[in-house]
């Protein structure tokens, strides 16, 4: 498959992978990517499986985390690396907590952006409150219809769901603009492969930075605590006071110092 990517800094620095959610490309990284080029990392945002003209396979099954996590691997290789430091948020959060701890040899750092740990997300999952945050997964499993109320009045009510949500007008007639010219059956094709697959939840040996907003409205403060416990290495949450959901457009200018901080102690070649 071919990847569309954003790219900034450096050919010969540490590389930086940086994975987008939904309903977003690699554009949400933006600031992050002026961030890392500035610091001389090499930094790489892809589109991902189903946001990508060239990466869009039919059916569900093409679109399970072990697919997603076989195709971040498959990126640092064809930038001729096998080592590398990788960010991901929302859906991509998610991701980026499969590949380290499933390929923990590939991972130098993991920067953890609103999404908690898989196993923590489904222990807080059994009470209510992450339940009713996430009540409109149903929805967009469904056939046709998520499509539909995309589509629907030329965007405008899914532009009004994401800034009910603290994304800004501006990115979130972005990300639907983008979403609506590629079609969006990819990118939901990630929820309606939720549960056809064994859990990817390895308990994460490599060392961690763990952002998360309080105002978050997807992932409960529960769900984000529990994260430590299924970390073996070093584990670092930064809460936001007041922070949404959409950290990278929204919030990035109080997170780039942590954050380079996180990679610098980490540097890709120690004890090598």
């Amino acid at each position: 498959m071919r990847f569309d990517a954003l790219t900034a800094g450096p050919a010969d620095g540490e590389l930086v992978l940086l994975l987008h959610g939904f309903p977003q490309t690699g554009t949400c990284w933006h600031d992050a990517l002026n961030a890392l080029a500035d610091a001389g990392y090499r930094a790489v945002a892809p589109n991902q499986r189903g946001y990508s003209e060239g990466a869009r396979p039919e059916g569900v099954e093409a679109y399970r985390v072990t697919e997603l996590s076989a195709d971040v691997l498959a990126i640092a290789a064809t930038l001729g690396r096998d080592r590398f430091h990788l960010a991901g948020h929302d859906w991509g959060g998610s991701v980026a907590w499969a590949v380290a701890g499933d390929h923990p040899q590939a991972v130098a750092s993991l920067t953890a952006v609103s999404t908690p740990h898989t196993a923590a997300l489904r222990q807080a999952l059994r009470g209510p409150q992450q339940r009713v945050r996430m009540a409109y997964i149903p929805v967009l499993r469904l056939p046709l219809i998520p499509e539909s109320l995309i589509d629907a009045a030329g965007g405008i009510v899914a532009e009004s769901l994401l800034t009910a949500t603290g994304l800004s007008p501006a990115h979130a007639h972005r990300d639907v603009v983008a979403l609506r010219k590629l079609g969006p059956t990819g990118a939901l094709n990630w929820y309606r492969a939720l549960g056809t697959e064994r859990g990817h939840s390895a308990p994460v040996a490599v060392p961690v930075l763990h952002v998360w907003g309080d105002h978050d409205p997807v992932f409960t403060r529960e769900a984000t605590e529990l994260s430590a416990d299924h970390c073996t290495g070093e584990y670092h949450l930064l809460e936001l006071q007041g922070g949404s959901h959409w950290i990278p457009d929204e919030h990035w200018a109080d997170v780039a110092d942590v954050f380079l901080e996180h990679l610098a102690a980490n540097p890709i070649n120690a004890g090598r």
